[in-house]
């Protein structure tokens, strides 16, 4: 962020490719979701890819330091950390 002014947002990214599939079971592993996923069959082909361009950062030095799944985990730790309140008085 130090060395990147511009307005526009940008995408960043950990580096790989990821179905929605593997994003949905990742983030069904972290949160513990019990239940099932339901697919939408009649669009089997989605978005062909969902890599993220991370190239503005990367032409400035930025390296990714967490996977996909840490990245899932350290914001789902934050949002119940940060909502915590709110998750215990509506249980």
């Amino acid at each position: 962020m130090e060395n990147y002014s511009d307005e526009q947002f940008i995408n960043i990214g950990y580096g790989s490719d990821v179905t929605i599939r593997e994003l949905a079971e990742t983030i069904r592993r972290v949160v513990g979701f019990q239940g099932d996923i339901n697919w939408d069959t009649t669009k089997p082909d989605g978005t062909p890819r969902k890599l993220m361009d991370s190239s503005v950062y990367l032409r400035l030095g930025w390296r990714p330091k967490v996977d996909l799944e840490t990245g899932i985990r350290l914001s789902y730790a934050d949002f119940l950390k940060c909502h915590e309140s709110s998750i215990i008085s509506t249980s």
